[in-house]
């Protein structure tokens, strides 16, 4: 455990919670990095366009999303850059400057706002049609997870264990709820979901935890991933990667966990699989993709569990979690590459170098385009196939 090494004086020194900085997502340090193999029979990947969006997030072990909505792109960077774009030709709609260190974003809301958190604090909601501020409030501590909004509540993740709800036409605050956090964790915290009036998160602790969402009320908390092991170390496990709905079932991925699926309605477990993943998954009608934490890619059953397909030409090279389109699964990773899986079979039948620097945020989809925000600024979307 290279990687954990240094944690051991994080935990010896410090009396409160400890987060661990870095990027867990790929492989430990033992494993390098796999070398890209030629393609057999490649599909044409092609760029439709690309930016900088400010000076990125490079060392800053923060993870900033773009936000997809109504043919818009809109990302942020933390030097304070927001900023629209069109979603098929990259044209700039507006940029806005909030001279704010934005850590956590971008969301949106319904009543036409982008949303960001900063590591002071502080959440920003500027108007989508123009940038312009709508408000500006303040919470307990960092935000590091994009904001979430649904029926005119704003719910803000932050790092000392709290969720808050903000009006999401003033910004006034309207309820905070504390969870009890372990005594070391991952750095980084899920974005919540917003569903059915309810929030629904992965903790730091391997739990799921289900709030109102109106009230902030807690309606249910449930371990999903155990920890193992005997020191504080061993027993690190971290639910760090948002979960996903689809249809009526939760998916939800935990680092030195589980990837589980659970019921809606009723709350119970459907199937659980002994699979790692910081970086996180997605899911469509059939099947469940993830990204253990060796950099394989894994395809599995929706309804079972059962393993479908495992892609293992690119472990060590630190991947993102899946995205998947109307023909493939895409992955980016530490060297800014994107890569097109076939949903079949898992087979790589597509690359290209969409950024100079890492991608470790999930790229997002429509259709068959992909959008990706690199560690450098990089924001760009790229198509496989005519």
């Amino acid at each position: 455990m290279i990687r954990l090494a240094l944690s051991l004086l994080i935990l010896i020194l410090s009396t409160g919670c400890s987060t661990i900085g870095g990027w867990f997502g790929g492989s430990d340090n033992s494993i390098p990095p796999a070398a890209l193999k030629t393609i057999d029979q490649p599909v044409g990947v092609q760029q439709l366009w690309e930016t900088q969006i400010g000076s990125g997030a490079e060392k800053q072990f923060i993870r900033l999303t773009p936000a997809l909505v109504d043919g818009r792109v809109y990302a942020a960077s933390h030097d304070g850059t927001v900023t629209a774009l069109d979603a098929l030709s990259g044209q700039r709609l507006w940029e806005t400057s909030t001279n704010l260190p934005i850590s956590g974003g971008v969301g949106v809301s319904g009543n036409g706002l982008v949303l960001a958190g900063t590591s002071k604090g502080e959440v920003i909601a500027l108007r989508q049609e123009n940038g312009q501020e709508a408000w500006h409030a303040q919470v307990s501590s960092e935000v590091l997870a994009p904001p979430r909004a649904a029926s005119g509540i704003v719910v803000i993740r932050t790092v000392d264990g709290k969720f808050t709800g903000l009006d999401a036409d003033s910004g006034e605050q309207r309820w905070v709820f504390t969870y009890a956090m372990p005594a070391l964790s991952l750095r980084g915290n899920a974005p919540p979901v917003v569903t059915r009036d309810l929030v629904i998160a992965g903790l730091d602790s391997g739990k799921l935890l289900v709030l109102a969402l109106t009230k902030g009320l807690p309606l249910t908390e449930k371990t999903v991933a155990i920890p193992r092991g005997r020191t504080e170390i061993e027993r690190l496990i971290d639910i760090d990667s948002e979960p996903k709905v689809f249809a009526d079932t939760l998916y939800l991925a935990a680092y030195r966990g589980n990837i589980a699926a659970i019921d809606m309605h009723s709350g119970n477990l459907l199937w659980n699989r002994d699979i790692s993943s910081y970086a996180g998954l997605d899911v469509d009608a059939r099947q469940v993709y993830t990204s253990d934490d060796t950099d394989a890619v894994l395809a599995l059953d929706r309804a079972t569990g059962s393993t479908f397909w495992k892609q293992t030409e690119l472990t060590g090279r630190r991947l993102s979690a899946p995205v998947v389109t109307t023909d493939h699964v895409v992955v980016g990773d530490f060297e800014g590459y994107l890569h097109w899986m076939r949903k079949e079979d898992g087979r790589i039948v597509g690359r290209l170098r969409a950024a100079s620097k890492a991608i470790v945020t999930p790229p997002v989809a429509i259709g068959d385009i992909v959008f990706i925000q690199g560690q450098g600024g990089t924001l760009g979307a790229f198509r496989a196939g005519s």
